[in-house]
C-alpha cells in the first residue's frame, strides 16, 4: 500500500502509510501533510468508504475454520504463503497462483493443467461423486460443504469459489427469468480470465452442481496465451485427491448421478467485442469474474456490444468500491439500471487479499452485479 497522495510532491515518506483517514479508515497517508493535500479529492468518497468500511465484519463472517488463523503469517512470508505452506501446498499444481510469490504471467503459456490434483487427501475434498443429488438451493458455503461433505477444515473454497461463483450467478439468472437451471443446455461466456486458466480443473465440479446439464462455458480475454487461442477441452472426471488408493483413480469410476455429464471449456485470446464473431454459439449468459471494469476502459466497448445482443450479464469485483465504480460505467452506457443490484457474493474466496491500494475489505469474487 502507498500513501493517497503520492505524486503530489516529491516529499513521500518511504514505507507503508502510518496514518488513515479519521472518518472513514479506508485511505492511508504517509503525512498528515498529504493528509490534507489529498482531502479534496478524497472527500466525495468518504462517506462512502465509511459505509463500506462498516461490512467488513460481515464479508469475514466465513465458516472456516482457517479464516482466521491465516492472518497470523510468518515474518517475511505473506499470509497467504504462510497459510499454503502450513498445509503442504505452497507453490504446487492448481494452488500455485493463489501464492503471493507466484505472477500470473510467468505461468500461463503453461498447459490447461487438467490432470494436476488437490494435494489434499481425500477427507478433504470432492474428488468423486456426490453422495446425494443436489436437491436444494445452495446460497452458502456451509451449504456446499455440507452436501459435500467436506469439514470446514477443508481449503478448497480457495479455488472453487470459481465454479461456485459461475453456479450462483447461474442461479441467479435462472431466478430472474423464472426458469431452471436444472436441465437443457447452457451456453456461458466467461470474460477476463487470468489466474483461473491454470485452475480449469476444478470447474468440473459444475457436473456436481449442475448434473442434467450441458455446459458449454467459452473464455475470452487478453490472458488467454495466444498459443492456446482455440483450444477445446472437455471435463468429464473430478480433481483427484492425494490418496493412491482412493476410488477417484479408478478408470470405471461410478456415475450413477451424473452419467455422460460432461464440462466443455473453450479459450479466446483477444477483447470480447472483437472476438464475438468467433462465437460457437449466441450465450445464454455473460459472466465476467473480478471484472474491474472501471480500471480499464477496454470494457466499454464489451459493455456496448452485450447491451445491443440482450443478453444478461454478471459481474464481480475484488470491493464494493470496485463494484460502485462498475455499475456507474455500466449504467453511463446502458442507460438503465442494474438488472442485479450490488450485492454481497456468499460464494466468494475465503481469504482476504492483501497489499491492496485501500484497506477495503477486499475478496476474490466478492461483489456481484448484473446488467
Amino acid at each position: 500500500m502507498e500513501c493517497a497522495a503520492k505524486g503530489r510532491d516529491n516529499n513521500c515518506v518511504p514505507g507503508t502509510p502510518k496514518r488513515r483517514c479519521g472518518n472513514c479508515g479506508a485511505v492511508g497517508y504517509c503525512s498528515l501533510n498529504h493528509q490534507k493535500l489529498h482531502w479534496n479529492d478524497h472527500k466525495e468518497e468518504c462517506a462512502r468508504f465509511e459505509q463500506q468500511m462498516q461490512r467488513a465484519d460481515l464479508l469475514s463472517n466465513l465458516p472456516f475454520s482457517f479464516s482466521k488463523v491465516t492472518y497470523q503469517g510468518c515474518e517475511g512470508q505473506s499470509l497467504r504463503c504462510s497459510f499454503l505452506a502450513s498445509i503442504g501446498v505452497h507453490l504446487k499444481a492448481l494452488w500455485k497462483l493463489e501464492c503471493s510469490c507466484c505472477t500470473v504471467a510467468d505461468s500461463l503459456d503453461s498447459n490447461s493443467r487438467l490432470n494436476d490434483g488437490w494435494e489434499l487427501p481425500c477427507s478433504l475434498c470432492p474428488c468423486s461423486e456426490p453422495t446425494n443429488r443436489l436437491a436444494t438451493y445452495l446460497g452458502s458455503w456451509e451449504d456446499y460443504y455440507q452436501w459435500r461433505c467436506l469439514p470446514f477444515n477443508s481449503p478448497v473454497a480457495l479455488l472453487l469459489h470459481w465454479p461456485l461463483t459461475v453456479f450462483y450467478c447461474v442461479q441467479l439468472y435462472a431466478s430472474q427469468r423464472s426458469v431452471s437451471s436444472a436441465v437443457g443446455k447452457l451456453y456461458i461466456h466467461y470474460l477476463g480470465p487470468e489466474k483461473e486458466l491454470l485452475q480449469l480443473a476444478v470447474f468440473g465440479e459444475l457436473r456436481a452442481l449442475l448434473p442434467c446439464v450441458q455446459l458449454n462455458i467459452e473464455f475470452f480475454g487478453p490472458g488467454v496465451p495466444q498459443a492456446r487461442d482455440g483450444e477445446t477441452m472437455k471435463i468429464d472426471t473430478y480433481v483427484q485427491c492425494s490418496d493412491g488408493s482412493c476410488s477417484c483413480k479408478s478408470s470405471c469410476q461410478e456415475r450413477s448421478i451424473h452419467t455422460n455429464s460432461v464440462v466443455t471449456l473453450k479459450l479466446h485470446n483477444g477483447f470480447y467485442h472483437d472476438k464475438f464473431r468467433y462465437m460457437d454459439a449466441r450465450p445464454q449468459l455473460v459472466i465476467a469474474p473480478n471484472a474491474g471494469i472501471a480500471a480499464y476502459p477496454s470494457w466499454l466497448p464489451s459493455i456496448k456490444l452485450i447491451n445491443e445482443m440482450g443478453v444478461p450479464a454478471i459481474f464481480t469485483d475484488f470491493c464494493e468500491e470496485a463494484a460502485f465504480l462498475a455499475a456507474r460505467c455500466i449504467c453511463s452506457v446502458t442507460g438503465h439500471p442494474l438488472s442485479i443490484p450490488i450485492q454481497v457474493n456468499p460464494f466468494r474466496q475465503p481469504l482476504v487479499m492483501e497489499d491492496q491500494a485501500l484497506y477495503l475489505p477486499c475478496y476474490s469474487n466478492c461483489f456481484i452485479f448484473g446488467m
